[in-house]
């Protein structure tokens, strides 16, 4: 399926494309991904402490960021049907052995090598979402655009959704009840999500030489993953903040509460620019949503209680999601057409990595200075990646403001949308 020159644009331009289960398949097996993190915590914290706990929810966040890419690779190469069906059923699995293993009291290595394991076998399936909505989109670029904005705010529900049902059901149900949902989801939704008639097969070259040739990595990539890795510490230099000033004030739980706050404008932010997108070239909004949530970060370092702390996350919500639509519509320009799905995971994982190197530098710095300093974490990564972006600018087509051309592609028995794409408002000719 493809995108048509006749294409209804916004909302319904995106549900042409895949008809209406496809968003609730890819929101549904997504979800898994934001209730286990706080699942893990929840979970392992309430039988053996913040210590396990954390090291456990590290254990999980570094496979999804080594598998991410991975399964991209193999996505690409084989097709999505038959990678995400494996990956939702090994991953379901082992997430089931995940609870047994904790609820046995197993020792914590067995507990930290399952949640790599659960990590690695993540089906991804956010960032395969985007590279297969690129995909139905064809060659009409206002059509892409709108439907990775559509999909990336998919995302910053999800966000909003996991954490305070993982919540609710830890104390309503039982703390390893989020984490067996996890497992339902993505076995069942995942394995729809997988075959569903939209599903891409095997894209690019069609023999592994000719694939070979395909490079991934190109400076704007690296550039485009670098601000994803600093995304991620902005996010995670601020949510360590947030709990460390709940532990405090002595109301840890009500620290989920007040994140939540970003997630919901943030989702608010992404529906609005699904609707209303504008005419700035991607570059251009990624430099002022970035310049702009820079900004929004710094009256973090005047929080001193959790509502003041609620509204300043609410604030920087505000232009998360538009920053990661741009970023993301960026990526889907600068990966090769044959590697889409891997240069989306190997994004996504950027951010998760930046997550965690952010945490890991912000917790003892919390600990030893309080939630400022924490918060003057994600005030240097979100200023860090807004001078990224400006600097980069400075580099005329061969920064963000301009990608350069993509090499032609050749036609081939595998990729179905051959060709240079036709030129919009939003993804100007130059840069092909």
């Amino acid at each position: 399926m493809s995108g048509s020159d006749a294409a209804p644009g916004g909302f319904r331009g995106v549900f042409a494309l895949g008809g209406s289960a496809l968003p609730v398949y890819a929101f549904l097996a997504r979800l898994p991904a934001a209730l286990c993190p706080i699942g893990t915590l929840l979970l392992i914290n309430e039988r053996d402490g913040i210590g396990d706990a954390g090291t456990v929810a590290a254990a999980l966040w570094l496979g999804q960021a080594l598998g991410g890419p991975v399964i991209g690779r193999l996505a690409d190469r084989r097709g999505h049907r038959p990678v995400l069906l494996v990956a939702c059923v090994a991953n379901a699995a082992v997430l089931a052995a995940l609870v047994a293993a904790v609820l046995a009291g197993l020792p914590l290595p067995a507990r930290t090598a399952l949640a790599v394991a659960a990590g690695l076998t993540v089906p991804q399936v956010g960032p395969l979402a985007r590279a297969r909505w690129a995909h139905l989109a064809g060659e009409d670029e206002a059509l892409v655009g709108t439907a990775l904005s559509f999909d990336t705010t998919l995302d910053e529900l999800g966000f909003v959704v996991g954490p305070a049902l993982a919540g609710i059901l830890a104390v309503t149900v039982h703390p390893a009840s989020a984490l067996v949902l996890a497992a339902g989801l993505i076995l069942l939704f995942g394995t729809l999500f997988a075959v569903h008639p939209t599903a891409p097969g095997p894209l690019g070259a069609p023999d592994a030489d000719a694939r070979a040739d395909v490079r991934l990595w190109s400076p704007e990539l690296v550039l485009l993953c670098t601000m994803a890795v600093l995304q991620g510490a902005a996010w995670s230099g601020a949510n360590t903040g947030v709990n460390a000033l709940a532990q405090s004030l002595g109301e840890p739980g009500a620290a989920g509460l007040a994140w939540a706050a970003m997630a919901v404008t943030s989702s608010i932010a992404g529906f609005v620019t699904v609707a209303r997108p504008g005419s700035a070239d991607l570059g251009v909004r990624l430099r002022r949503t970035i310049g702009v949530q820079a900004l929004l970060t710094l009256p973090l370092l005047a929080v001193s209680g959790l509502p003041g702390a609620a509204l300043a996350v609410a604030g920087i919500g505000l232009a998360v999601a538009p920053h990661l639509i741009a970023l993301f519509g960026l990526v889907e320009r600068a990966g090769p057409a044959q590697r889409r799905g891997e240069a989306m995971t190997v994004v996504g994982s950027g951010l998760i990595v930046g997550q965690a190197l952010a945490a890991a530098a912000a917790g003892p710095l919390a600990a030893a200075h309080g939630h400022r300093a924490a918060f003057a974490v994600s005030c240097a990564a979100a200023a860090a990646s807004a001078v990224l972006a400006w600097a980069a600018a400075g580099r005329g087509r061969g920064g963000v403001r301009g990608l350069p051309p993509r090499p032609t592609r050749t036609s081939s028995p595998r990729d179905p949308s051959p060709g240079p794409r036709c030129s919009s408002p939003d993804r100007p000719r130059s840069r092909r």
